[in-house]
């Protein structure tokens, strides 16, 4: 059984000995094809392998119909886009992520940049606390606990909306409160943390209607997808409300358009950061290595996406 690594951005090279150790002790081969520059070398590392291991590398449907063998894919971390899910259904290839493995890092990130905007970018002059002021956080999962925790340790006061969870007693355990709608979250957010996924039911909702519920000196946090921001409307509606603040990690699509207007109130990461941390990398690695295995060696299918 050969399990490939595609990787056109690499592990840490301890999170690669990592899941080489894993997938060896199985007595599996490990094949790497790392920093790759054309789709191409993607097509022919995966005609003969049995599974494959990505990060947000795109695992598309002439990907799917090169790989001949292919019986498991898994992505390394939660989103999951960018994955080929009809393809891979139709294929019967099982499609997996690893969920939980880069929520600290994430949450981490999203504080950081609380910090960072509310203190004007470090730029010099008088900034703001984020002691005192409310917390959305707009999809309770991994990552919006860990941010809902860490918020509370700054001292702010947390809000949250998720109608997928449905056990309200999960909020009252962590000394959050849930609000009945949407609306409700953003009125009340002075930051709000965003960390829904992108489907096509949620792709360009956090348009100017909702955003314009924000408070006064609002910033909007994203570590969850550009691609459910209705970017024309944030700029938009940046142009009205001279008082709003947009961090991101990963640059929007008009991220120079923005910049050039609003400088010191919008902030990007150049790529998507959110688990560029050692920790983050070595733990999603091996686990998706692991993941393999048991598929491979006991048909297990926890945390299938497909």
């Amino acid at each position: 059984m050969k399990v490939l690594v595609a990787t056109e951005k690499p592990f840490a090279k301890a999170a690669t000995a990592g899941i080489r150790e894993v997938v060896e002790a199985a007595g599996f081969e490990l094949v790497l094809l790392e920093n790759y520059t054309d789709k191409s070398q993607f097509v022919e590392a995966v005609k003969d392998v049995e599974a494959l291991i990505v990060r947000s590398d795109k695992v598309t449907a002439d990907i799917v119909a090169a790989a001949q063998n292919l019986k498991i894919v898994v992505r390394a971390g939660a989103g999951f886009d960018n994955l080929d899910l009809a393809s891979l259904t139709a294929k019967g290839v099982v499609a997996m992520n690893t969920p939980g493995q880069n929520s600290n890092a994430v949450a981490e990130l999203a504080l950081g940049m609380m910090i960072y905007m509310s203190r004007g970018q470090f730029a010099p002059g008088s900034g703001s606390e984020i002691a005192g002021k409310s917390l959305g956080i707009h999809a309770y999962g991994n990552v919006g606990r860990l941010v809902a925790k860490y918020g509370k340790a700054f001292g702010m006061t947390v809000y949250a909306y998720d109608p997928f969870v449905t056990d309200k007693a999960i909020f009252a355990a962590d000394g959050v409160t849930p609000v009945d709608s949407v609306e409700e979250l953003y009125s009340k957010s002075e930051f709000l943390s965003l960390h829904i996924p992108a489907t096509p039911k949620t792709i360009g909702t956090i348009n100017k209607e909702l955003l314009s519920k924000l408070p006064k000196g609002g910033a909007l946090i994203n570590t969850a997808r550009k691609e459910v921001i209705n970017e024309a409307e944030l700029e938009e509606l940046f142009a009205e409300r001279t008082d709003l603040k947009y961090a991101s990690d990963i640059a929007p699509s008009n991220i120079e358009s923005l910049k050039a207007k609003f400088a010191s109130r919008v902030f990007a990461t150049p790529k998507k950061m959110g688990a560029e941390t050692s920790e983050a990398n070595i733990n999603a690695g091996i686990a998706a290595a692991s993941q393999i295995v048991s598929f491979l060696k006991d048909g297990i299918t926890k945390f299938k996406v497909n």
